[in-house]
């Protein structure tokens, strides 16, 4: 027997890296109206900070949803809670959780015209679970032991554990195998050159300078008013906020100190988005200083997480413990650690790191000291690093506060300290596993800290793969109530995603939103379905 069940999102604010390429400033495009800010309002110019490595759903590109170019077997609502895409409906599931079954539509076709079929996904989840795609998402589908058509419009997953998120990962975007299958999946034209269902179509990607994207007449779901999309790549913050102000971008994502520059533009709007998106320092376990318990404790209580909130992010977030949210439902309520920098220093003198004549730390002849980068262009993460440093002083530790491209900082995260960023609303599985599970230590931007711990492994697997929620609960419980005695990271604050835009469409709204805030996240998160103010 299988049971249909309604499956909601938790629309409580997790954790997977966000790939990222340092590009440049130039103007977005130098053909039509792309060239600046709208020209008309079907049209709109997006300024965002980082672009996608590729545009292949096969390599990780839009997997938590809103890709534009694809479309998953379910996407998520406005509340986050799931509904039918490419699926006529949500999953039967049968009652041991092992199987899911998805019916699909039969009136869908890619871009190229070809029709949409079980095959297409029965290819995508496939494909990305062989070994030899380089996909560092992969884990994320560990549970499923087969995908199978049931005929044309029918697709059977089989799972290994009953993994009560699932229905979640499904919101992953199909490729076609007609364009993709003959291909190298890592290195083929597919990844810049991608063929979906999607309501927009790839018209151009200048890799540093644009993404531009125009709606598909012929989207199953009906063709989009906005008819042009130019996703405007601006690493630079600053930058960013020139180019929206001089008319240059129509919308833009913005630290909240220069967000609070527009409060009184006319004709713009400032939107505040609820986030999982956390701000972290990783602090790398073969590091003589942050891999030490002590040091980790120490900054854990020496970090002043309430001053950060008012005055990096004007009050537009909350401060971090781990990477669930206190309002989250799964966050375990008594971990929040209160400032206490008094007991940061006594904890350190009673671990042995004394005091020398500089004011810094040692301890058999090891000095309490370490570098932390930031992304060059985010002020956000400069402005929490810069604190963080301060903080860490008036206990004697000394931070060194470097910034760089990320092909520097990828360089040195194993030795570093990075101001650190990621956060999935959907499920603590999202939030924790690939952020804190050692056998992703050094995987891609997964376990930046090369966090270990043996304790923590089991109850992240035990989480994964049991399908009682109580269970479940209790492990993720035990995850944060092990971080207070063994922090890998110090959590800082959880931030509201803050956009401003031109006022000059309606149907404008937001999510609850994950740490990318690029092309598939923000306000535009529904842009196919705005429409035009007459």
């Amino acid at each position: 027997m299988t049971v249909r069940r309604l499956i909601r999102g938790g629309a409580a604010p997790g954790a997977l890296a966000v790939l990222v390429a340092v590009a440049g400033c130039s103007a977005p495009s130098d053909e039509g109206d792309d060239s600046g800010g709208s020209g008309g309002q079907d049209s709109v110019v997006v300024g965002i900070a980082n672009e996608p490595e590729t545009l292949s759903p096969l390599l990780g590109y839009g997997k938590d949803g809103n890709s534009k170019i694809f479309d998953g077997l379910l996407r998520h609502d406005g509340e986050m809670g799931l509904e039918p895409a490419l699926a006529t409906e949500l999953p039967e599931i049968s009652d041991d959780g092992l199987t899911y079954r998805y019916p699909l539509r039969e009136d869908v076709s890619f871009s190229d015209g070809q029709p949409f079929t079980a095959a297409d996904v029965v290819f995508t989840y496939e494909t990305i679970l062989d070994p030899g795609t380089n996909n560092a998402a992969k884990g994320e589908l560990d549970a499923i032991d087969s995908v199978e058509a049931d005929g044309d419009h029918a697709v059977v997953f089989t799972l290994k554990y009953p993994f009560a998120p699932f229905a979640e990962r499904t919101v992953l975007p199909i490729a076609s195998e007609r364009a993709a299958g003959d291909q190298d999946v890592n290195t083929g034209a597919y990844n810049t050159e991608p063929v979906g269902t999607g309501p927009y179509v790839l018209t151009d990607w200048s890799p540093g300078e644009r993404i531009s994207l125009t709606a598909n007449p012929e989207y199953w779901g009906g063709e989009p008013e906005v008819r042009r999309v130019t996703m405007a790549v601006v690493p630079d913050d600053d930058v960013r906020a020139t180019r929206l102000r001089s008319g240059d971008l129509d919308a833009a994502v913005l630290p909240p100190n220069l967000a609070e520059g527009f409060a009184d533009e006319d004709g713009m709007v400032t939107i505040n988005a609820e986030s999982a998106d956390f701000r972290a320092v990783t602090l790398p376990s073969d590091n003589p200083v942050t891999g030490d318990v002590d040091i980790r404790r120490a900054l854990d209580l020496a970090v002043d997480r309430e001053l950060m909130v008012e005055s990096i992010l004007l009050g537009a977030g909350h401060p971090a413990y781990n990477a669930i949210p206190t309002a989250s439902p799964w966050f375990a309520e008594g971990t929040e650690r209160a400032f206490d920098r008094e007991g940061a220093g006594q904890l350190l003198e009673q671990a042995g790191w004394a005091l020398q004549d500089d004011g810094f730390r040692a301890r058999d002849g090891q000095r309490a000291e370490f570098t932390l980068w930031y992304p060059a262009g985010d002020r956000l993460r400069q402005e929490h690093a810069l604190a963080y440093a301060s903080d860490a002083k008036e206990i004697g530790i000394d931070i060194t506060v470097e910034s760089g491209s990320w092909e520097i900082i990828d360089g040195q995260l194993a030795e570093d300290a990075v101001l650190s960023g990621g956060g999935d609303p959907a499920d603590p599985d999202f939030q924790l596993y690939t952020l804190l599970h050692s056998e992703l230590a050094g995987n891609g931007y997964n376990n930046m800290a090369h966090y270990r711990n043996p304790a923590v492994d089991e109850l992240l697997d035990e989480g994964r793969q049991s399908g009682d929620p109580a269970e479940r609960e209790a492990a993720y419980e035990a995850v944060q109530r092990e971080l207070v005695e063994d922090p890998g990271y110090t959590f800082l604050t959880h931030v509201d995603h803050v956009y401003v835009m031109a006022d000059a469409w309606d149907g404008v709204t937001t999510q609850v939103e994950p740490h990318d805030h690029g092309l598939g996240h923000g306000p535009w998160w529904n842009v196919e379905d705005w429409r035009v103010r007459s």
